[in-house]
């Protein structure tokens, strides 16, 4: 009897085997969480040459405004159309030149006295999170709802009263990332792993929601219909 048991268990066991390295070999379609590798498969961000993405490197006004030409195509929008500005301190030959104009144009960055962009300077997080604001669509909330929204944050004081609309337009959306106790740390600067959490949250919005199911009963039944 035992021997019969121990028989029919390696059976058992050799018909599951098969099962588990289909399972391995099956290749998934989920999308990735991670928002390093979400804003990499969007190609709204990219790794250097190496092949690294330096998530704790500081991110450049040229950088940004490539990033935010590809995260909202601003190269679609009608303001491209315009004739290139004078821009003194990027050539042509400079690898974001297109995107740079494209921002300009759009409005969504602005360039400062003399015709200057300073596109390898660092941006603070105030900054960044403005100019997203800006590309995704500022809300005009009055002052008492900016203040309401931005009072739980602890360094709410902090924020440049230029970019506090534009912070309360992020953080209603829920796409701003803070530090473990809730700061914005507005001045600090931003770094790209911190974009790409925005951005991947940004992304994660996009993409189409579930339908709601029908209810029995309800408007969008088959009963309803009758």
């Amino acid at each position: 009897m035992r021997q019969l048991l121990g028989s029919l268990s390696l059976i058992a066991l050799l018909q599951f085997v098969p099962n588990i390295v289909h399972a391995q070999e099956k290749p998934s379609t989920e999308k990735p969480s991670n928002p390093i590798a979400k804003v990499i498969a969007a190609k709204v961000m990219t790794n250097y040459p190496d092949g690294e993405f330096y998530p704790e490197r500081l991110l450049s006004r040229a950088e940004l405004a490539s990033i935010m030409v590809k995260a909202f195509q601003l190269d679609k929008r009608q303001a491209v159309t315009k004739e290139n500005l004078k821009v003194t301190d990027v050539a042509a030959s400079n690898p974001a030149f297109k995107d740079i104009q494209i921002v300009l144009k759009t409005d969504i960055m602005k360039g400062y006295r003399g015709n200057l962009f300073f596109p390898n300077q660092r941006v603070t997080r105030a900054e960044a999170l403005a100019i997203f604001a800006q590309a995704y669509g500022v809300f005009q909330f009055p002052d008492e709802t900016v203040n309401e929204i931005l009072a739980s944050y602890p360094d709410a004081a902090s924020i440049p009263s230029w970019a506090k609309k534009a912070i309360a337009t992020v953080t209603s959306e829920e796409f701003v990332n803070t530090d473990a106790q809730g700061n914005l740390s507005p001045l600090q600067p931003m770094t790209r792993g911190d974009m790409a959490d925005v951005l991947s949250k940004y992304l994660q919005r996009q993409q189409p929601q579930p339908e709601t199911p029908a209810v029995p009963g309800g408007n969008n039944s088959p009963e309803a219909s009758q």
